[in-house]
């Protein structure tokens, strides 16, 4: 069952901060409601951390996150993206606000890859 039949552009951007005296990378999936101005973004933030990667260079592909021993999924994949949507809209993201909302991804991405399972 789709939660919600709107339509989404959305992005994809990789980014790093000094974190603890070294680099961490970070992913960000922006997703737009449209028609444009039918409601504020919803960026999906995945920041490298203790068990979890991000892609930050060879071996892993770009778009590629997940748990070392767990769950994972490709941001690029329109499947994976509308999985964390559905799952941010079970969670009571509520596409119509007018603000952009920041959810972190990793306490969706359990959920979200189960349900591309």
């Amino acid at each position: 069952m789709v939660a919600d039949a709107r339509t989404y552009l959305w992005t994809l951007r990789h980014s790093h901060s000094a974190q603890d005296g070294g680099r961490s990378c970070r992913e960000t999936l922006t997703l737009y409601p449209q028609p444009a101005g039918t409601g504020g973004p919803l960026r999906i933030v995945f920041t490298q951390g203790a068990g979890r990667y991000v892609p930050g260079g060879a071996p892993l592909g770009s778009g590629d996150v997940g748990y070392i021993r767990g769950a994972s999924l490709n941001l690029h994949e329109p499947g994976a993206v509308r999985a964390l949507l559905d799952v941010a809209l079970a969670r009571g993201w509520q596409p119509q606000a007018r603000r952009a909302t920041e959810l972190d991804g990793w306490n969706l991405l359990a959920e979200a890859a189960a349900r591309r399972g």
